[in-house]
């Protein structure tokens, strides 16, 4: 089975979150942007991380990003019923 360890951000505005990936994407660190505007408790508790996770354990357009996506790399911003994210893949096993 395969499993990916991510981590993410996640805001209500597709321009806040636009903005946030432009700033990741300009040095800003990940993990504090997480801790400051993130609305998942991730954010606070570990700089967004999420953890391994199998998939079908997080909502469709998320998994999609996060089991095909490039590694390493900010993707979004990703439209779920919960709000915009950024994510970024640290890792993907078989």
């Amino acid at each position: 089975m395969t499993t990916v360890t991510a981590r993410h951000i996640l805001v209500e505005l597709e321009e806040v979150c636009q903005d946030l990936k432009d700033q990741i994407e300009a040095g800003a660190d990940f993990a504090k942007v997480a801790a400051e505007f993130s609305a998942c408790p991730s954010g606070q508790a570990g700089g967004g991380s999420l953890g391994k996770f199998p998939r079908g354990k997080m909502v469709k357009e998320f998994d999609d990003v996060c089991f095909t996506g490039e590694l390493n790399k900010i993707h979004g911003p990703v439209k779920t019923d919960f709000g915009y994210h950024l994510i970024e893949i640290t890792s993907r096993e078989d």
